[in-house]
């Protein structure tokens, strides 16, 4: 894990995205969280961009991070990015609001204090993003490709229910392109 610092005035705000958890760790609303781009990595696919320099930015240049790796059963790295690490309440409630994309190899990874049922929502997004639930064992439990909301809908009212302690969002259909099934492994520091 390492923590980012902000580099000059490179890293502006920017708006657009904004999903957030409704139901978990307590009772109110609790997480927030968008990422987008193509985490895609190199020709084989194996990597995923982790070592992308642009992620996190902005909002989030002071957020700790942490490669996470998904493995598959033969234990082979399927793909990895960059996690912003969002483990506080505040944290998952503004997710990646103050971002527009995410960068090839970029993500957010969301931690509760328990294993639990979970509901990401799509609030205020404008992109599409991979939302990964991960149990406590630190293995998929559901993965949901969550598009971006049309320009007439409400992202609250898309809803992607899953079960864990750990939820991490990923590029739209970035779990496709790498392979990524229920029941592999997920491999990061806290």
């Amino acid at each position: 894990m390492r923590r980012r610092r902000l580099l000059g005035l490179a890293a502006a705000a920017t708006t657009g995205a904004a999903a957030g958890c409704l139901g978990g760790d307590d009772a109110t609303s609790d997480g927030g969280d968008s990422t987008d781009g193509d985490a895609g990595g190199g020709p084989d696919g194996a990597n995923g961009g982790a070592d992308d320099a642009d992620w996190p930015t902005g909002t989030y240049a002071d957020y700790e991070t942490t490669t996470v790796t998904v493995e598959g059963p033969d234990g082979g790295a399927r793909g990895s990015v960059t996690a912003a690490i969002a483990d506080t309440r505040d944290k998952r409630i503004l997710g990646l609001s103050g971002a527009e994309s995410l960068p090839d190899g970029g993500g957010m990874l969301f931690v509760h204090d328990s294993p639990g049922p979970l509901t990401y929502v799509m609030r205020e997004m404008d992109f599409g993003i991979d939302i990964v639930y991960v149990d406590g064992d630190r293995e998929i439990t559901s993965i949901h490709n969550a598009p971006e909301p049309g320009p007439n809908e409400d992202g609250e009212d898309q809803r992607y229910s899953g079960s864990g302690q750990y939820v991490l969002e990923v590029p739209y259909e970035w779990t496709d392109r790498h392979e990524v099934a229920v029941g592999d492994s997920v491999r990061f520091n806290l």
